[in-house]
């Protein structure tokens, strides 16, 4: 360190006039060198350095330029997604609602027409359990008064003569042949 404050008491008193001489002193020499260097380097690089920072700074300025124009353009890029989006949920919605109420009044149509089919089923099937129930009813009327007619005309050909049985039995064709005409 003394070597270092000695070279620079040195440097104060040394001889302006005409002498040139070789300094042995490194320490001393070299500052004198660094300071001369970095002299020159400031002077002679200031107008590098500062082109070339304002060059860097340009390109700074419009990359944050294109990064904001790119921002806004983005921005309304999602807008308008939002709002295309906001759209489709209402389509959405409106077919889901539109699609349940159809499905509603689809079903309340199938419920409806399946009941009134069933109805028709049911009347159909009554009414035809009545004419069943009317021909058997009919068959067997026919079959009770077939054996009434057999038992009497039986009783009646044992008991009576010929010309009675013959009279008898024109009464009852009479009979038989009205009852048949009406039915």
């Amino acid at each position: 360190m003394k070597n270092v404050t000695h070279s620079f008491v040195f440097l104060a008193h040394w001889p302006s006039a005409g002498s040139f001489g070789l300094n042995t002193d490194i320490l001393a020499t070299n500052l004198i060198n660094l300071t001369v260097v970095v002299g020159v380097l400031i002077y002679f690089g200031k107008g590098v350095l500062k082109d070339l920072l304002d060059n860097r700074k340009q390109r700074i300025l419009s990359t944050i330029r294109n990064s904001e124009e790119l921002r806004r353009g983005t921005i309304e890029q999602l807008e308008k997604a939002r709002i295309r989006l906001q759209k489709v949920e209402l389509e959405a919605d409106e077919y889901r609602m539109n699609g349940y109420s159809e499905i509603e009044r689809e079903k309340a149509n199938l419920i409806n027409a399946t009941s009134i089919s069933l109805e028709q089923l049911e009347k159909s099937k009554n009414e035809t359990l009545y004419f069943e129930k009317q021909r058997a009813m009919n068959q067997v009327r026919q079959r009770v008064f077939q054996q009434a007619v057999q038992g009497a005309l039986g009783t009646l050909n044992s008991c009576l003569n010929t010309e009675l049985h013959f009279r008898t039995i024109r009464a009852n064709i009479g009979i038989l042949g009205a009852m048949e005409w009406k039915s």
